[in-house]
């Protein structure tokens, strides 16, 4: 699935990013790598999403985030 897809509060981890290189080494830069476990804290009208990674908030608009695949990390 997606992080687009994705349900408000729920946790995930990201699996891979489709998007283009410079995108994705910017999203690197921040800490959003493969693997990396994530809370989709927020959905704004627009479609921006708003996530808590790596102890701080990140807001990406759905052109980006309908192009990262996660997938959903069970409750423990």
């Amino acid at each position: 699935m997606t992080l687009y897809e994705g349900k408000t509060g729920r946790k995930y981890r990201v699996e891979s990013m489709e998007t283009g290189e410079e995108v994705t080494r910017r999203l690197q830069a921040l800490g959003l790598i493969e693997g990396t476990p994530l809370t989709l804290l927020n959905r704004k009208k627009k479609g921006a999403l708003i996530l808590y990674v790596r102890g701080t908030r990140l807001a990406l608009g759905k052109d980006i985030s309908s192009h990262i695949l996660v997938k959903e990390e069970l409750a423990e």
